[in-house]
């Protein structure tokens, strides 16, 4: 691990706002970088500027590790849970289109693509869509559904010399080590007027205020922890136009919501898996919405 300034003001000026709760963090535990991954709690020393109140986890994990844990990584858990990713992306497109307007061949690219998921939900809307993903297992099982997904990150050679219409970022910028670098790459990856939409959790809301360290997205996979504010504010620096945000939530399996359950509470998972079992409620997908994960759509201007 690595100690970092703040990646949005560059200050290194910083107070504690959760100590770390790793066990070892000089062992890099793959599994914990798993879309899935039920490691609520454990997670770095994690800190907030105290010039413009960027949270983050300080020290972190370095760009050339992640990129080796999350080429690395395989997600069966998140396959099985398709269903309900489908449903969550298909209400972000339509959220999304109300911006940009319906796909009509228009490109589309999504960074952090995994299985492709948005991608198919995309091409299925008219948009000439592809992916990006560093996973070998992610994007390979996007490629065997016949989705054009190729392995990598925004600096991969096949991008270079594109542009797009739109650029969507599904709960990634929390996971990258230099926010501000990978926003202002989907900047050059856009056409002029094009969008940008980008998904992540808010520090800022409610239920973490009341929840503390208990908040379940404190996780080792968990670089940067932003709010509305702090996210605009490095959107603008980048040179983006803030078109809206706002609080998005998503659909899940009520099978694997109690798998989430298990994951903070085992004696409550249990109990909930149980219930939902027995009334053969696995399959059935609900809309889950606790105000602490939001959306931003900016603009690159012409």
């Amino acid at each position: 691990m690595i100690s970092v300034a703040c990646n949005l003001c560059g200050q290194d000026d910083w107070l504690i706002v959760h100590p770390s709760t790793l066990e070892n963090s000089a062992n890099m535990d793959v599994s914990a970088f798993r879309c899935t991954s039920p490691g609520y709690g454990s997670h770095a020393q994690i800190v907030k500027c105290k010039q413009c109140d960027l949270v983050y986890a300080n020290p972190h994990w370095s760009q050339e590790e992640l990129i080796a844990a999350y080429t690395a990584v395989t997600d069966e858990t998140y396959v099985a849970e398709r269903s309900g990713r489908e449903l969550t992306f298909s209400k972000h497109l339509k959220d999304l289109e109300k911006h940009t307007g319906p796909g009509n061949g228009r490109t589309l690219l999504d960074v952090g693509a995994y299985i492709g998921v948005f991608v198919e939900v995309a091409r299925a809307a008219g948009w000439q869509a592809s992916g990006v993903e560093p996973s070998n297992w992610a994007a390979e099982q996007a490629q065997q559904h016949g989705l054009p997904v190729i392995q990598g990150t925004q600096d991969a050679a096949a991008l270079q010399g594109k542009q797009f219409d739109v650029i969507t970022m599904w709960d990634v910028i929390e996971h990258v080590a230099d926010p501000m670098a990978e926003l202002a790459k989907a900047f050059h990856l856009l056409k002029p007027d094009g969008w940008l939409a980008v998904h992540t959790m808010n520090i800022d809301s409610l239920i973490s205020r009341l929840l503390g360290r208990r908040w379940p997205w404190l996780m080792d996979m968990h670089l940067y922890y932003f709010s509305p504010q702090t996210l605009s504010t490095m959107l603008q620096k980048v040179g983006f136009d803030i078109a809206w945000s706002g609080t998005q939530g998503r659909y899940l399996r009520l099978g694997y919501l109690a798998t989430r359950v298990g994951g903070m509470h085992p004696a409550l998972g249990r109990w909930a898996e149980k219930i939902v079992g027995g009334l053969k409620l696995t399959e059935t997908a609900v809309p889950v919405n606790f105000g602490d994960l939001f959306t931003i759509y900016a603009r690159r201007p012409n």
